[in-house]
């Protein structure tokens, strides 16, 4: 079993940065690729980005490419989303995710999440 708990959400304005957190409980934190998601109002959840267990491989989102970074610091149990020139339409609530399978974008192949963030970025 696996608990998530995302932080550093937060009101920000367009071109303005953010990082989020999400800690995780347990002792096999490496194991597990980690998900970034995220889900607007009336919208559908959608992928962010995936960063595999040892932080060496990472996925994003065309969306997002160049303007997000995740890491993780296993030793800390802890996978980050660096999100940099945000834009309004980055609005959405953000869930931390993990997955036992190599770098997956789908949802329903993670099997923890986190309860999410609310980010809110303002033109």
């Amino acid at each position: 079993q696996v608990q998530l708990v995302e932080s550093g959400g937060g009101l920000v304005q367009a071109g303005g940065s953010l990082r989020l957190s999400c800690a995780a409980s347990g002792h096999t934190f490496s194991s597990y690729t980690m998900g970034w998601f995220r889900q607007a109002p009336g919208k559908e959840r959608e992928f962010v980005a995936a960063i595999s267990g040892s932080g060496g491989t990472t996925y994003y989102a065309d969306f997002v490419k160049g303007r997000f970074t995740s890491s993780r610091d296993n030793a800390k149990n802890t996978v980050y989303l660096l999100m940099n020139s945000l834009k309004p339409e980055d609005t959405a609530i953000y869930s931390c995710a993990a997955t036992k399978l190599i770098l997956t974008t789908t949802p329903l192949r993670f099997d923890y999440w986190g309860q999410g963030t609310q980010v809110t970025v303002s033109s």
